[in-house]
């Protein structure tokens, strides 16, 4: 017979509403930065970051280690004989219980400041997939130096033909998502490559109602 444990309120309350995966590679001197933002621009929600680490050299994954003793809001998944960005993407947002969960890139590139609005467009209602855009008004990739421009705006163009995607910016990794819609296409996802968001655009087909919100993409 299977017994019920009671809930702790305090547990219960602890419970984070968004859950904000940063796929890690040598990033030791970044994570502790990026917490330190997060925390900053995520005041007020009940959030958690869970850093999936790809055993990096560098011991990334210990950094995260040691800070999540000291903040039950960090985490860590290390993986052993793993690469990936996307399988890495996969595997941090399924680990999540909370019903909303964003990736953002550990180089410190991306804009945390934008997560508030991201979050706001899905628990609204307005969106089931909000989209850090470099392409919409406001936005910006002007640290590219001129070939980086070319390689993008090219891509863009070509994902947005062949796959009849008519967002501005398919190949952002900056992204937030409803996890329930997540848990949906998870099955039909590719873990290689580093493009997890067109393949969740190429996926759900149009399925998902999506809001771009601009951002400038840092150097």
């Amino acid at each position: 017979m299977t017994v019920a444990l009671p809930l702790r309120p305090a547990a219960v309350a602890a419970a984070p509403d968004l859950s904000v995966i940063v796929p890690t590679f040598n990033e030791r001197d970044n994570v502790l930065v990026l917490f330190e933002r997060l925390a900053a621009a995520l005041d007020g929600v009940a959030w958690e970051a869970i850093f999936v680490d790809d055993n990096s050299p560098d011991g990334t994954w210990n950094v995260v280690k040691d800070l999540a003793r000291r903040d039950p809001r960090a985490r860590v998944l290390r993986r052993i004989g793993r690469r990936g960005l996307s399988g890495a993407c996969i595997e941090g947002i399924l680990a999540s219980s909370a019903p909303y969960v964003a990736v953002i890139d550990a180089d410190l590139q991306h804009d945390e400041t934008r997560l508030p609005l991201m979050l706001a467009k899905l628990r609204d209602g307005e969106a089931d997939l909000a989209i850090g855009s470099r392409y919409v008004e406001g936005g910006s990739s002007s640290s590219f130096d001129r070939r980086r421009q070319g390689i993008s705006s090219l891509a863009t163009v070509l994902a947005q033909k062949l796959l009849h995607i008519t967002v501005a910016d398919p190949m952002s990794g900056f992204f937030m998502i409803r996890r329930d819609r997540f848990e949906e296409v998870a099955p039909t996802l590719s873990v290689q490559g580093f493009k997890i968001l067109l393949d969740v655009l190429a996926s759900t087909r149009g399925r998902l109602r999506i809001a771009e919100v601009p951002f400038v993409f840092g150097t």
